[in-house]
C-alpha cells in the first residue's frame, strides 16, 4: 500500500491513469497541465503535476511552469477529498480549495478531470493516509 501523495502513490496513480481505456477516450483531444499543491502534509508540502496530452494522462512529482491551472489545498482537505468525505466543489465553494489560473479551462475540461476520479478509485483502496 502506498502512502497518500508519496512518490510511490504518484507513480501508482500515473500507471493507473495510463492504462485506463475510458480515461484515454475521455481525454482524447484534450491538452491540459494541472499543477496540484498540497500544503502542511506529514512530510511537508507536496507538489505534483497531472498532464493530459491527447488521451495520454500522466502524473509526476514536482512543478510545471506551463500549468494551465493550479490547485492548492491543505493536507486535511486533500485527504477529505481523496477519501470522498468532501467534494471538490464543496472544497472550492468553502474556500478550502484554491484555484489559480483560467477557470474556463477547468469548466471546459470538466468531464476529462472527472474521469480521473474513477481511475483513482482503485488507487484509493490501496492507499494509506
Amino acid at each position: 500500500m502506498a502512502r497518500f501523495l508519496s512518490p510511490d502513490w504518484i507513480a501508482e496513480a500515473s500507471e493507473a491513469a495510463a492504462r485506463h481505456p475510458e480515461l484515454t477516450k475521455a481525454t482524447a483531444g484534450v491538452h491540459l497541465v494541472v499543477q496540484q499543491e498540497v500544503t502542511g502534509g506529514p512530510d511537508g508540502d507536496v507538489h505534483y503535476v497531472v498532464a493530459v496530452d491527447g488521451g495520454q494522462v500522466s502524473l509526476r512529482a514536482g512543478d510545471d511552469d506551463r500549468a494551465d491551472v493550479r490547485f492548492v489545498v491543505d493536507w486535511e482537505t486533500a485527504v477529505a477529498m481523496a477519501t470522498g468525505a468532501l467534494s471538490a466543489q464543496e472544497a472550492f465553494t468553502t474556500g478550502r480549495l484554491q484555484l489559480h489560473g483560467d477557470v474556463a479551462v477547468v469548466l471546459r475540461h470538466g468531464p476529462a478531470l472527472a474521469g480521473l476520479d474513477a481511475v483513482f478509485a482503485g488507487v484509493r483502496r490501496r492507499t494509506t493516509y
